[in-house]
This record gives structure tokens, sequence and C-alpha cells, in this order.
């Protein structure tokens, strides 16, 4: 299959996400939208992948390029293509789709739980993921269901997780790797209130966290392989 990974900045990469897309042997295009360059046409894809980045999906005024992003994944929406945003990621699917986002009543940033709802555990994607998990998460914002969606999964703050025609969309970061982890607490030590804690907790988790990552991945890919 051709694949296209989508990003948001050098520190933002598609992790473990892009390693499954490898190893499986598929071509895996990148589009950096900050970077300006220009991804083929959303129906030349078999499957896209969104990922997260620094920005709000509500900042067009600083990030011009964010309407631009909209617009394609609206394409790959209609076409049927199928899509999993990641954070950011899942904050454009939504605002493609037509739903709202906004800062969440309050930020989620560390391990915490996840529950899948019962269409969460039937989805053929996340119904790879335990029923309750511990979550790698670094988010203010969230999202609304679009219209004709379903609520996939929940934490005790916010949706977690939705699907809409051939799209879904994560809060969570299930593709982040180590290395990105480090990258993120150097870059904005701010938002953490023990970075050394944190990253001996993520040092804990990681591995366990990188394995779930990994099968929601390769479920993904699977599900988009049903539909071409």
């Amino acid at each position: 299959m051709r694949v296209l990974s989508i990003t948001h900045g050098p520190s933002v990469p598609g992790g473990v996400f892009e390693h499954v897309v490898e190893e499986a042997g598929h071509e895996l295009d990148r589009w950096s939208v900050p970077d300006g360059d220009e991804p083929r046409p959303a129906s030349a894809y078999d499957a896209v992948m969104v990922f997260g980045g620094s920005m709000h999906p509500d900042q067009d005024d600083e990030f011009h390029w964010l309407g631009h992003e909209e617009g394609f994944l609206r394409d790959a929406l209609t076409t049927g293509v199928p899509v999993l945003g990641v954070c950011l990621g899942s904050q454009m699917v939504a605002r493609a789709a037509g739903a709202w986002v906004a800062p969440a009543r309050e930020p989620e940033v560390g391990w915490l739980e996840v529950e899948l709802t019962p269409e969460g555990r039937a989805d053929p994607v996340l119904g790879v993921l335990p029923e309750r998990t511990r979550a790698f998460q670094w988010h203010s914002y969230t999202f609304g269901i679009p219209e004709g969606g379903v609520e996939l999964a929940r934490s005790s703050v916010c949706s977690q997780a939705f699907r809409v025609g051939r799209a879904r969309g994560i809060q969570f970061h299930a593709e982040v790797t180590l290395e990105m982890v480090r990258a993120w607490i150097e870059e904005e030590p701010h938002e953490l209130e023990d970075p050394a804690g944190f990253l001996a907790e993520s040092e804990q988790r990681i591995a366990s966290w990188n394995a779930q990552g990994r099968a929601l991945a390769a479920a993904f890919l699977a599900d988009a392989a049903r539909a071409s």
C-alpha cells in the first residue's frame, strides 16, 4: 500500500507507526505540512496517518497552513481513504469532519487511564488495545464526536478516540518512542511538575506501550488493506 505520514515538526514524527509501515514493506510518503511541501492528492493513498504538534487546531492566524491540511483531510474523508489521527492529528480530523475543537477542561500530560467504549472494544482497530490501559498523554485540546461518528474511548477528562466513516482519531500518543519523550521533556519542561520522575516512569512503561502502539498501527493497516 501507499501510506502518507503527515507531521508538524521535527520532534513529532510518526514513531513506531512509521516503523510498522516500513517493516511491512509498504511505500511510505512523508508530508511535513509546515515546510510547505505538497503531497499527492488524498485519493492517491491507501492510508493516511496524521501526527501531533505543539500548535493547536484553531491557531490559523499563527499557523496559516492548518486550513490547507484541513482541506486535504476533508478530501480524504470524502473519498473514503482510511485515516488515523493522533493528538493534534485527531483534532484536525475532527475539524475536517465538521466537529468542534477546543481546550479540554484540563490538560492531560502523563501516563493516564484510558477506557474503551463498547464500540471501541468492537472496533477492528482500537479493539486490539486492552479495555483499560495507561496511555501516554500530552495534550490540552479535545474534540467533539463528528456527526455520524462514534466514540471509541474516553478518559476522566474527555473523549479519547472516535471513528467516522473510514477515519479514526486518538488523543493519546500510541506512536511515541522514548527518544521522542526525551525531546518533548527537553522542549517543554514547564508542562511537567516533575520532569525527571516523568522520564523515569516513561522509561519503565515504554516497551509495553510501544507493543500496544505497534499492534494498533498494524490493525489500522490491516483494516485499510480491507478497504482498498
